[in-house]
């Protein structure tokens, strides 16, 4: 079964790697497991995206980038990002998330590059187009990822070779970037706001209490949702909660009303009504395809 997106107290994600002692996630996913729209996030490792079907939006730091086929995004570390469709179109997609401990976890020279390189003051991401020779020479690394990880016997040598070539490749076209000190505090106040969404969501919560929760006033809170996250204090909870809902869904047996009041939710009816507004399904047909796709093997 895939597992959902697990995040920590700070808002960061953490990942189920797929080898013990090697921290790399190396996964084929749709979007619609995440139900059209994954929840906003950030964490230290470092994220590639190749969409293999269909298409997707990527929101990075306040900005929206749409991916195609055959195309991608790079995302740097602590960067606020997640994909989502308002059309509810399908996406298939590799994900590369790595994480830079794989590098410099004993040696203090790498350590200093992946500072230099990929810190607060540089590029916060690159989208990746096939078009573009070096971009395409990412993409298709990133292809071959993937395959080595779904081989018999894995070549690690192999894969650490490819994994630093894709992070060594985008590392010297990254931009350094002006000073980020009030962007920084900015975040922070995010951080704490959505924070307080998570650990809240199956309560009722008000704007004054996620305002609160960032030290600042109802019409400032408005506005660095606005500004960051693209969308309302009030769009983000009931997004989280369809998010938590999904994952639900998706791994337990629990009632449908059971999910709703979990979730925050007033009622089932209520519950149902909003989740085939945003998802395009009420959640009993939601699980049923969730499951159905759980038991088709990756490709």
């Amino acid at each position: 079964m895939k597992q959902p997106l697990k995040l920590f107290s700070d808002f960061s994600e953490r990942f189920d790697y797929n080898y013990t002692d090697f921290p790399v996630y190396i996964r084929q996913n749709n979007l619609s497991h995440y139900g059209f729209c994954a929840t906003s996030h950030w964490h230290n490792d470092l994220e590639f995206i190749l969409v293999k079907k269909g298409t997707m939006d990527y929101f990075i730091n306040g900005r929206i980038v749409q991916l195609t086929e055959g195309n991608g995004i790079f995302v740097n570390s602590k960067r606020l990002h997640y994909g989502f469709s308002d059309t509810k179109e399908e996406c298939v997609f590799i994900a590369v998330i790595i994480s830079p401990s794989l590098f410099f976890e004993h040696s203090l020279i790498t350590q200093k590059y992946f500072h230099e390189k990929f810190a607060a003051l540089s590029q916060d991401y690159i989208h990746l187009d096939s078009s573009i020779d070096w971009q395409k020479g990412i993409l298709n690394t990133l292809s071959s990822i993937y395959g080595l990880t779904h081989a018999d016997d894995v070549n690690i040598i192999r894969l650490l070779s490819y994994i630093t070539c894709v992070c060594a490749d985008i590392g010297e076209r990254l931009i350094p970037i002006e000073s980020v000190e009030k962007d920084d505090y900015n975040k922070n106040m995010i951080w704490k706001m959505t924070d307080y969404i998570h650990r809240n969501y199956d309560k009722k919560i008000s704007l004054d209490s996620i305002a609160e929760s960032g030290v600042v006033c109802r019409s400032k809170c408005c506005e660095l949702f606005k500004n960051y996250l693209l969308q309302s204090p009030n769009v983000y909870l009931n997004r989280y909660r369809l998010t938590k809902s999904c994952e639900l869904l998706r791994n337990t047996n629990m009632s449908i009303s059971e999910i709703a009041l979990s979730c925050g939710f007033q009622s089932s009816s209520y519950f149902t009504s909003v989740f085939c507004k945003k998802i395009g399904m009420i959640p009993k047909d939601f699980r049923k395809r969730s499951h159905k796709n759980t038991d088709k093997p990756s490709s």
